[in-house]
């Protein structure tokens, strides 16, 4: 179980600026839900000065992608495009009197989509894409650039730290190699050597019996149903609804119904499921639309 702030807390239960933002002007998208992570963040610039008036997101990820994307819309407003770039993803944790180091990859997103954002507002490029031979991680889609980048900025030096701040080589680890790489050449450039000794994230193999959560495969269907089912009266009560569709490993993919299906904070709605699984279970999983299923 992860230790949370208070103030991360309160952004997950009383997220600020969530929802579609009008008058928006400049829009930063990364990450994607087949991924487990997607954020939208929006903003609404003043053309003359810069200066950012209103911010809003629209969130697909856990608690703390929800914090951390909350924070960051206080963050900025306020300032000039240049001031708010000038922003890092640990300001982002600081402001949330910290995260998990597990949970670093959420603020890492929330740098990423203000950079978005404010290429959209200039009329500059700005691509999560991977140019052929770039992409490290195909698990979570993350390439070396981000990983280099993150690495100088934060001072990792394990591929455990990687993990936690991009989520790169928290799957199959088979991108293990081309992290470890990285961060030999970032270390040595510092005159510093890479410890390869050093403990790799964890890879767990699931059985088709016994899963990472130590229940058969029964059993956790069964779970999972047991803790949509017990979300479900208060989504009812605001006329909304959630159906288990399907379980595939670490995804989870779920039926959204009555007014949670146009609902504007279904996203957050989506990753409040997902938290409470993920602390139920004690594994990591997905909570996906089930219309994803037919893509």
């Amino acid at each position: 179980m992860w230790d949370y702030s208070e103030t991360v807390k309160d952004h997950f239960y009383n997220p600020r600026n969530a929802g579609p933002l009008d008058g928006a002007n400049a829009v930063g998208d990364v990450g994607s839900i087949s991924c487990g992570d997607a954020l939208r963040l929006m903003l609404k610039v003043e053309p003359q000065t810069e200066v950012i008036l209103s911010a809003g997101f629209q969130t697909f990820g856990c608690g703390s992608a929800i914090a951390s994307s909350s924070a960051l819309t206080e963050m900025v407003k306020g300032k000039t495009l240049d001031e708010a770039l000038q922003l890092t993803n640990q300001d982002i944790a600081d402001y949330l009197d910290g995260l998990p180091p597990e949970k670093m990859h959420c603020s890492v997103m929330g740098r990423e989509a203000l950079h978005a954002a404010v290429a959209n507002f200039r009329g500059e490029a700005w691509k999560d894409d991977h140019e052929e031979g770039a992409l490290i991680c195909k698990c979570f889609a993350v390439d070396a650039v981000l990983i280099e980048t993150t690495i100088r900025a934060n001072g990792l030096t394990t591929v455990q730290d990687v993990a936690n701040y991009t989520k790169a080589g928290g799957g199959c680890a088979s991108c293990h190699e081309g992290i470890e790489e990285i961060l030999a050449r970032v270390l040595a450039e510092k005159g510093e050597a890479f410890d390869p000794s050093a403990a790799p994230p964890p890879v767990v193999e699931a059985t088709p019996q016994t899963l990472v959560s130590g229940m058969t495969t029964v059993q956790r269907i069964r779970k999972i149903d047991d803790v949509i089912q017990s979300l479900r009266p208060a989504l009812q009560a605001d006329h909304g609804d959630v159906e288990l569709v399907e379980v595939m490993e670490d995804k989870v993919y779920v039926s959204m119904k009555g007014s949670c299906m146009d609902c504007q904070m279904s996203a957050v709605t989506l990753g409040g499921i997902q938290q409470r699984l993920v602390e139920a279970l004690g594994e990591f999983v997905r909570v996906i639309p089930a219309g994803a299923l037919k893509s």
